[in-house]
């Protein structure tokens, strides 16, 4: 019938986004952490635009993602992830602006780093990072913002900041799992593979991280 091909187009429009960051969250490539923060909010752009801003046809499905994503995915590690990442960082002019992204840096740095004389170097170093200063601030290190993994890209350019260095290698290394889903994907083996959209269902009701 045509309302079931329509249905399934408005499930599409809010699945593909979604399918986009499970496939970042269990992917082998990089890890995860310093871009699962950006990638849900690109993810909830991405479901709007599909849905041309009208609100009312996808206020619902937020409702979901943000339900979810507060009571059982976010966690400060992505928002430290986030602010730590140069790509998004430099990307973000208000980002120093944003309560819940600092308060979550600060929060995963009280978390990682039990000394009290380790916690204030990695504050006072912090503002070389803000502001691009010193090796921040050469062209190679601006080149690659987006074209190392933001390990490496730390480990190079970092010198000048050997504490905020080490905590971000740390952060940004960590990696993230879905092997939460994959026992609700277990029953659905049988009608779709691991690339099928149909998986990313489960995504709204349960998901793993690892964190700290």
């Amino acid at each position: 019938m045509p309302t079931f091909w329509t249905n399934i187009v408005y499930i599409l429009k809010i699945f593909g986004p979604l399918v986009r960051v499970l496939r970042l969250v269990n992917g082998e490539k990089m890890p995860a952490m310093g871009y699962i923060y950006e990638a849900m909010d690109r993810a909830k752009e991405a479901i709007a635009k599909s849905f041309d801003e009208n609100e009312e046809k996808y206020r619902t499905i937020f409702e979901i993602i943000d339900k979810r994503w507060e009571s059982q995915l976010h966690r400060p590690l992505h928002a430290a992830g986030y602010y730590l990442n140069p790509e998004f960082f430099y990307s973000n002019e208000k980002i120093n602006e944003d309560v819940e992204v600092v308060t979550s840096l600060y929060q995963v740095v009280a978390r990682l780093i039990p000394s009290k004389e380790e916690q204030d170097k990695i504050m006072a170093q912090l503002p070389f990072y803000q502001n691009a200063e010193g090796i921040f601030g050469m062209d190679m290190a601006i080149r690659n913002r987006k074209k190392v993994s933001l390990a490496t890209w730390w480990l190079t350019y970092g010198a000048t900041t050997p504490n905020l260095r080490n905590f971000a290698v740390k952060v940004l290394s960590l990696t993230c799992s879905a092997s939460g889903c994959e026992r609700n994907w277990s029953i659905s083996e049988h009608v779709s593979d691991k690339t099928s959209p149909f998986r990313i269902i489960p995504f709204i009701c349960s998901f793993k991280n690892y964190t700290y």
